[in-house]
């Protein structure tokens, strides 16, 4: 291992997931009215519902799958299903999600750069951000052809020992990479990098999404209308030069 693969796989994940976190709070402190998705949907819907819905749905698989997927030890699922069998229903899960997801980051891609409404009122860190999702999901999927030369899964559980040794601060997480394909490590990078930028950009609306599951534990409101906290008669419309 170099020296830049010690830094980017050892001690940038930590530098992102510090950023990530304390930048997404001091935002939510100080700066709660630019908390928003920034939706360009009043401006034009068109291409928005195809390509917003295609990239939620398949990133949002996407980002669950590599969640548990990544950080679920070996030994909690190897008595139910072999390593080999697991890479290969990660890799049409994957596959699938992955060509949704690339498919509606380009409508979105291709909306925001060519309305010219859209492009006059878009942020730089709003098409940044979606050509970094665009490329990360390019090489996902180029990735997959990688994967399909080893389907012993052997490469798939270093992958995972590294971010089970990363979330759980123990040494060598990079050593474990040191026979991984650049592709695997330029797709990890720009996955760690998104982490980094998050707090920066319209990605914290993220975090109000997951918020929304509090709804399912949240007291009820009791809503009374006002026509019941008013004496009898006083809540009528009055009558043209009825008295005061």
């Amino acid at each position: 291992m170099n020296t830049l693969d010690t830094f980017l796989f050892g001690l940038y994940p930590y530098i992102c997931l510090t950023v990530f976190l304390l930048g997404s709070l001091l935002r939510f402190d100080r700066d709660q009215y630019t908390w928003k998705s920034d939706s360009s949907q009043l401006l034009k819907v068109g291409q928005l519902k195809l390509g917003s819905n295609l990239f939620h749905i398949g990133v949002l698989f996407l980002f669950f799958g590599h969640f548990f997927g990544m950080l679920t030890p070996h030994f909690a699922y190897e008595h139910f299903i072999d390593a080999g069998t697991k890479q290969k229903l990660a890799m049409i899960a994957g596959g699938v999600a992955g060509v949704f997801a690339f498919i509606g980051v380009t409508v979105l891609l291709h909306r925001r750069l060519s309305e010219p409404r859209i492009r006059a009122t878009s942020k730089t860190s709003d098409i940044v951000l979606l050509a970094v999702f665009w490329l990360q999901l390019a090489l996902g999927l180029a990735s997959l052809p990688l994967s399909a030369q080893h389907l012993d899964g052997s490469v798939m559980l270093l992958l995972a020992e590294w971010a089970q040794r990363i979330v759980t601060f123990r040494m060598g997480a990079a050593e474990m990479l040191a026979g991984v394909s650049w592709v695997f490590k330029l797709h990890m990078f720009l996955g760690m990098s998104l982490f980094l930028i998050f707090p920066f950009t319209r990605l914290v609306h993220v975090w109000s999404g997951f918020g929304t599951a509090a709804y399912l534990i949240r007291p009820y409101q009791v809503v009374r209308a006002r026509r019941l906290n008013v004496p009898a008669g006083h809540n009528l419309p009055r009558r043209p030069g009825a008295g005061v």
